[in-house]
């Protein structure tokens, strides 16, 4: 290591169960694959079908790079429950989607998903209607891509549209996780990831490099007024989502407010994170490095408690613990998840700006309100996009016959 750097966390990212690679080879069925805008996808046939005969496209998820569907694949199949299996032994024609560049624009992305709708449609031997949906970033993807077809006047053939824990209304990364990322005084890939136009877009708020202020990413405003000039969703099929967090309101145990999250010692020492808490000049991170010399104290106004309430959780400080241990840094790790993607916005009742918002419990009048036909929360708290029984049998029901 120079004696005028801190170590480079380069490979470092952040990112769902269903984009987290392990080790070993895996092994994925024989399949078809489409090249396509921004995009590819992989097909694998229903059981019993020699044609495309019911399709049911499946977009990935949010990471930095093109899409590693091999890793899709195992995610969905060999991760507590056989997805892809039991939608094929049912008889369904499994398309995963992927893009070139998976923190490119939704809006950009969202041309992929509509060459995979089209080409499904002028392939498909038979009559019955499409599934399409995605994964945390793909339902957003997903959702888009069917609206500005419908307003295009394009004949989708979908009757059923899904997505599985997608911030709906926003999804959050802690805002002093996001400031690190720059505080790096090297390029890096999780700094890429964190001012990627995918990250802007989908960030409830979003740490400016630049100015230092936390806000609203102009990228943010731009996509929700995109879809809110298609009328926000399709309006054709029926729309379902689930989410990896529960309804009752039970926020992430043991995470109290304005507590030490991970302390940092050796490299970047005395780097302190804490746990999101309300009010004004909330101070969420101090940033401490030796070269060059620099520390920075992140606060933030007005916030709720997003760190520790009802979602889909993402491993973000442990993963951070573990990269900066590998650098040499000794870790204090008192947290290691933090909540992603509230419930509230997986199943687009409520926006998560604030705290009565996040942790009310999800009712009948929700069910009632919802711009969604149905949905559902997990009974116990899941990381962000697990795949699990209770989540996939509950979509499979769902599925037009």
């Amino acid at each position: 290591m120079s004696e005028s750097a801190e170590p480079n966390v380069g490979s470092f990212s952040i990112g769902g169960l269903l984009t987290a690679e392990r080790a070993g080879a895996i092994e994925v069925p024989e399949h078809d694959e489409w090249p396509l805008p921004n995009g590819f996808a992989w097909i694998f046939r229903g059981e019993g079908n020699s044609s495309l005969t019911r399709p049911m496209i499946m977009a990935d998820g949010f990471n930095l790079g093109r899409s590693k569907l091999d890793v899709l694949y195992d995610g969905l199949e060999n991760n507590g429950y056989p997805f892809i299996s039991k939608l094929r032994r049912r008889g369904r024609d499994v398309i995963l989607l992927g893009f070139e560049e998976r923190s490119a624009s939704i809006l950009d992305n969202a041309k992929a998903a509509e060459a995979a709708i089209m080409r499904a449609t002028a392939e498909q031997q038979g009559d019955a209607p499409l599934v399409v949906g995605g994964f945390s970033m793909g339902g957003i993807v997903t959702r888009y891509a069917l609206a500005r077809l419908e307003e295009q006047r394009v004949n989708h053939r979908t009757a059923l549209y899904f997505s599985y824990d997608s911030p709906h209304r926003g999804a959050s990364i802690p805002v002093g996780v996001q400031a690190f990322s720059h505080f790096i005084p090297f390029p890096n890939d999780f700094a890429r990831q964190m001012d990627s136009p995918a990250a802007r877009q989908m960030l409830w708020q979003h740490y400016d490099k630049d100015t230092g202020k936390i806000g609203i990413a102009p990228e943010r405003t731009e996509l929700l007024a995109a879809l809110e000039r298609l009328g926000g969703w399709p309006m054709i099929p029926r729309k379902i989502a689930v989410a990896n967090g529960r309804a009752d309101g039970t926020g992430l145990p043991d995470v109290t407010p304005g507590e030490t999250a991970l302390r940092i010692e050796r490299i970047y020492p005395g780097t302190t994170f804490y746990t999101q808490a309300q009010g004004d000049d909330t101070t969420a991170a101090y940033l401490n490095r030796r070269f060059p010399k620099a520390e920075k104290t992140i606060t933030t106004d007005g916030f709720p408690e997003l760190d520790g309430a009802p979602g889909g959780t993402l491993h973000t400080y442990k993963i951070l613990a573990d990269t900066l241990e590998k650098l040499g840094g000794k870790a204090d790790l008192r947290h290691e998840n933090v909540c992603f993607v509230p419930s509230v916005s997986a199943v687009a009742v409520r926006d998560i700006d604030k705290q009565e918002h996040l942790y009310r419990s999800i009712g009948e009048a929700d069910a009632e309100e919802t711009e969604l036909d149905s949905f559902l929360c997990s009974t116990t708290t899941t990381a962000h996009t697990a795949i699990t029984e209770q989540l996939c049998t509950w979509i499979m029901d769902q599925l037009p016959h």
